[in-house]
């Protein structure tokens, strides 16, 4: 690997670039899936090239290949410094980069089982027992289960003399019941919707959520929310399950706080911000109890947002973005951590693979837990109405309407649960709605969640954000907002 990144580096110098790195990627993924009793897929690739980022008359350029014969590398190298001096014709400044020191490190992330070491025969077996388990349930007319492992082998070297190696396995787990009935579909995911539950480990993660397990409880509820009252609308107090928290923050907190969104030199998928600079420091982002982090640190815990450097040489870095409610701190890059004036980046660029530049992106944005078991929390609640596992979201390109669905939910009345309700819906002003939390659980029911999907940039990158989060009470918040008439 160094050769190719070493012999890119020195062609792309020599032509003159003030700037320049080098990740060169071996990636490698399983995919397997099962549905109503047969195998669907069972998928595996692997793909290895490199990606050339230069600064040549103070524009950026950027080029890759998989081809890394000489002469594939070396054309790589003289397109990224055309592309970077076509660039400059068009710049309105000069690219400026704030300070890194050379770093020359190794890391690789914790992983106890190679998850490529289990046979696919042995994870078919389980997935299809899984979906035995939860076609049990009559009413279940779709079971679904899913397996998928990635690893990753990155170099990244750079022209101010970085050289660091970091290896990762990132592995996902989940299934979903279906129930049809009429015209109504109901769904139970676990454990979580949208792909189940990802962490940058090993195969421990799948036996340490035991699927089987919890197969039964999940189809059965599936089935039973066809029978449920409708989730009621108006105004209620609710608590959110920590995934669901997992998502708010990620929808309502993590892209708004991307520099490169505020600055308005991103707006793909997922619009602007309303995080404008004047801000930071100022906005009164939350109630007194919210503080939240973007750690990337394995201290933090094994996210998918969890690494030793990011893709522009930065150390992980644990940065403060909501403290006891104020808003504290952006996502930045070099390049816009020194466009608003600070010393240093706090190492937030990433990149999905070799042939795509690296962006902003989310580490693991995580709200800090509080105290007390979720059975506490219901137990204090009077009126109100407990919302688990996201079904969908909506939000504005500012980051500050919103509106979430659930799977399922349960009416809390006199500090217990009550009745099943289904299509369970909540919306809100970003500000307003974090400014209403008044109670958070416990690092007991502090879960760390990965979120495999979140799309940024065009072309399209695909990126694992982490998520911690607790069961977390607001007050006063409009509810059946998706099913009002």
């Amino acid at each position: 690997m160094k050769k190719f990144g070493a012999l890119a580096l020195d062609a792309v110098t020599s032509q003159g670039a003030t700037y320049a790195d080098v990740r060169v990627m071996d990636i490698r993924q399983r995919y397997l899936s099962t549905k109503n009793g047969e195998t669907a897929q069972v998928r595996e690739s692997e793909s290895f090239g490199l990606g050339i980022r230069v600064i040549a008359d103070g524009a950026w350029g950027f080029s890759s290949t998989d081809d890394l014969s000489r002469q594939g590398v070396l054309a790589a190298a003289l397109r990224a410094v055309e592309i970077a001096r076509a660039s400059a014709l068009a710049k309105k400044l000069d690219v400026q980069l704030a300070p890194e020191s050379k770093i020359v490190d190794q890391w690789e992330g914790p992983c106890r089982i190679d998850p490529f070491l289990i046979p696919v025969s042995s994870c078919l077996d389980l997935m299809l027992k899984v979906d035995a388990e939860l076609r049990k349930v009559k009413e279940i007319t779709l079971a679904e289960v899913a397996m998928d492992f990635h690893r990753i082998d990155q170099l990244f070297l750079s022209s101010n003399g970085s050289e660091i190696q970091q290896i990762k396995n990132q592995t996902g787990t989940g299934f979903v019941a279906t129930s049809f009935a009429g015209n109504e579909i109901q769904r139970r995911s676990y454990p979580n919707s949208f792909g189940g539950q990802y962490q940058t480990r090993g195969y421990e993660l799948i036996e340490e959520l035991d699927l089987l397990a919890n197969a039964p409880r999940i189809a059965e509820e599936a089935a039973a929310l066809h029978a449920c009252d409708q989730c009621p609308a108006g105004e209620r107090d609710i608590i959110l399950g920590s995934s669901q928290v997992g998502l708010q923050i990620h929808e309502s907190i993590g892209h708004p706080i991307e520099l490169d969104r505020v600055l308005g030199t991103e707006a793909n998928f997922a619009g602007m911000s309303f995080l404008t600079l004047d801000q930071l420091g100022s906005l009164k982002y939350a109630s007194d109890i919210v503080n939240v982090v973007a750690d990337a640190t394995l201290a933090h815990g094994p996210g998918l947002g969890t690494f030793a450097y990011d893709d522009e040489g930065v150390p992980a870095h644990n940065t403060p973005i909501i403290t006891s409610g104020l808003f504290t701190g952006y996502l930045t890059s070099r390049e816009t951590a020194a466009a608003i004036g600070q010393e240093r980046s706090n190492g937030s660029m990433r990149a999905e693979g070799w042939n795509r530049i690296p962006l902003i992106r989310m580490t693991n944005v995580s709200l800090l837990p509080g105290k007390g078991m979720l059975e506490d929390l219901v137990a204090d609640t009077d009126d109100g109405i407990y919302m688990e596992t996201n079904r969908s979201w909506s939000i504005d390109d500012r980051r500050y309407n919103f509106q979430f669905g659930t799977e399922i939910g349960w009416e809390i009345k006199n500090g217990r649960r009550t009745r099943m309700l289904k299509n369970p819906s909540y919306g809100g002003i970003t500000t307003e709605f974090w400014n209403s939390c008044d109670a958070i659980c416990g690092p007991e029911e502090w879960t760390l969640w990965g979120t495999p999907n979140c799309g940024k940039g065009q072309p399209q990158q695909t990126m694992g954000t982490g998520h911690g989060a607790s069961p977390t009470r607001f007050r006063k918040v409009q509810v059946g907002v998706a099913y009002s008439k």
